[in-house]
């Protein structure tokens, strides 16, 4: 809290040079001076956002201690109010962050340890300098009014704390708005300008494992299967024909794709049958067939992504190569981002109004695409929302995201009648009973003119279903090339219930380590063998503030919990 002292201190004439101290740490800071501030602290490299930069413990002075003689001195720019009365001046570095508009900083008050943790909002270059929020009810002039480096911070009521309070017991209803939050992106820039990588507020989850080049035998993963010589090799194409009649042998599998069914090693000719886990038994042939006598062989578990990785695959057996393009991840735009934060926000709000309603504080969230020709294609003008409701329908299967797919099967069974419909921001009444029904449906199923009800009337301009045909085609299937956010790592069922729902994608803010089929304990988009993937992405927000902001939003639940 520098901010233009240091120029009135005793001693300090306007000939005064002043020279900052070093400033040890780990965190790339360091205390510089500025024409007009003063001391303030300034970053010496690229720190991410989320980065805990400090730790200060707090001085307590007693409220009549403080009157007597704190008051009076230079200490009374640097000292607010703690929670129980008692005036707080910060050491360390916490009272030489300055003040700004627009921080690039948030803080939280520990009161168990008596400190002050700060943490960055985004990222912040090297050589800028580190400033939080002091509040609206300034004693000074602030210098950097015209800053632009973050958002601007929205006038409101003083709170009496000078600034520090809003982060500690603030009101629910803009738990996510507040400096500091998850969701912040600067609005500064335009829309279409494509963000860096790492500058992105979430983590997207690869798909594929990260030594699936394999380039040395060691690494090559195998399993084994069936193979049988063949004596003449006039033989090879009877057994190709047997093999590739489904119905006949059961051998012409998906999981064989990546293998040749035939090998020469010199004289010899050898047949790869099925794996041994798809076919425990040793095959047998037709009577008509004569051949010895089957037996197991590793072989290759995964096609030659490489020319080098080819090579050892062939040489256990045969391989398909199929090399595949280095992972090139969509890019976003800053107003693509910034559609993401805002449905993050509106997911956390549903969350909150469920713990506050009894249920489990877990919601998933579809919102309205962030392009013209998704919303258009998938005739999405209003979003979806669902909730656990799990303890009011006494249901174990009642997960947030099973009720959103309902929901989203309700509103596609609609679109298909002659008279289309657009829908409400709540759709099924499992969520948000727009009226207690006087015959309860078991087990909180919606009833036909419950489902109605969660309907709006039809909109002029709204584009319909334009046939049976279209819905049945996959364009307007359940999740089809839309995007889904929930506060908690999908468990496993849910997780595949959003493969079957084809989703384009899932963002979720809290893993769950025990419990999550979205990267936890597995990540069902990854497995072999299923017949759709969508793109998982965790945000940025790990460590003691996401356990901080959990608790403050009342996010959280047990870590067992399927969500």
């Amino acid at each position: 809290m520098a901010s233009e002292l240091c120029e009135s201190w005793p001693g300090a004439g306007p000939s005064s040079v002043r020279k900052a101290p070093e400033h040890l740490n780990s965190s790339g800071l360091r205390i510089e001076y500025a024409e007009g501030k003063g001391r303030g602290v300034y970053a010496c490299r690229e720190i991410p956002p989320q980065t805990l930069i400090e730790v200060s413990p707090v001085l307590l002075f007693s409220a009549e201690e403080y009157d007597a003689h704190g008051k009076h001195t230079v200490l009374d720019h640097y000292t607010f109010k703690w929670r129980d009365g008692r005036m707080a001046l910060a050491l360390g570095l916490g009272s030489l962050f300055n003040h700004s508009q627009r921080p690039n900083v948030s803080y939280t008050i520990d009161s168990a340890t008596e400190s002050i943790r700060y943490v960055t909002t985004r990222r912040v270059s090297p050589d800028e300098e580190l400033c939080i929020f002091y509040g609206h009810q300034l004693w000074f002039d602030p210098v950097d009014t015209a800053d632009a480096a973050g958002p601007l911070v929205p006038e409101e009521r003083d709170d009496g704390w000078g600034g520090l309070a809003n982060l500690d017991g603030e009101d629910e209803n803009d738990s996510a708005r507040r400096e500091g939050s998850p969701f912040d992106f600067s609005e500064e820039g335009a829309r279409d300008k494509i963000v860096p990588e790492d500058e992105l507020p979430f983590t997207r989850i690869k798909l594929t494992p990260e030594d699936i080049e394999e380039e040395d035998m060691d690494a090559v993963r195998r399993e084994d299967a069936w193979v049988v010589d063949l004596p003449d090799p006039r033989l090879a194409a009877v057994m190709l024909k047997y093999v590739r009649n489904s119905d006949q042998s059961g051998f012409d599998t998906p999981s064989m794709a990546h293998l040749k069914r035939i090998r020469k090693l010199d004289d010899r000719m050898s047949m790869v049958l099925i794996l041994t886990r798809e076919h425990t038994s040793p095959p047998v042939f037709p009577s008509d067939i004569q051949l010895p006598p089957p037996y197991s062989l590793p072989v290759p578990k995964t096609a030659a992504l490489t020319m080098s990785s080819l090579k050892l695959k062939s040489s256990l057996w045969p391989t398909i190569y199929a090399p595949r393009k280095k992972f090139e991840p969509e890019p976003w735009s800053r107003g693509k981002v910034r559609w993401a934060c805002e449905a993050m926000k509106e997911v956390v709000k549903r969350a909150q109004e469920a713990g506050r309603n009894g249920e489990l504080p877990i919601a998933a969230y579809v919102p309205v695409p962030c392009d013209d020709e998704t919303r258009i294609a998938t005739q999405l003008l209003e979003p979806l929302s669902a909730h656990d409701t799990r303890k009011s329908a006494s249901h174990p299967l009642r997960h947030s995201i099973i009720n959103l797919v309902r929901a989203v099967g309700e509103l596609r069974a609609s679109l298909t009648s002659a008279e289309a419909k657009s829908p409400a921001p709540q759709l099924t009444p499992i969520v948000d009973p727009p009226t207690p029904s006087p015959l309860p449906t078991p087990y909180g199923v919606p009833s036909a003119d419950q489902v109605a009800v969660a309907l709006s009337s039809p909109r002029p301009g709204t584009p319909s279903a334009q046939s049976q045909s279209e819905a049945r085609n996959g364009a307007h299937y359940l999740l089809t090339s839309l995007t889904l956010f929930t506060t908690h790592e999908p468990c496993v069922m849910c997780s595949m219930a959003l493969l079957h729902s084809r989703v384009k994608e899932v963002f979720y803010l809290y893993p769950m380590e025990k419990t999550g089929g979205c990267g936890s304990i597995t990540c069902v988009p990854r497995l072999e063998g299923v017949n759709h993937r969508y793109a998982v992405n965790r945000w940025k927000f790990v460590g003691t503030m996401a356990e901080e902001w959990k608790k403050r939003w009342g996010l959280d639940v047990d870590e067992t919990c399927d969500a």
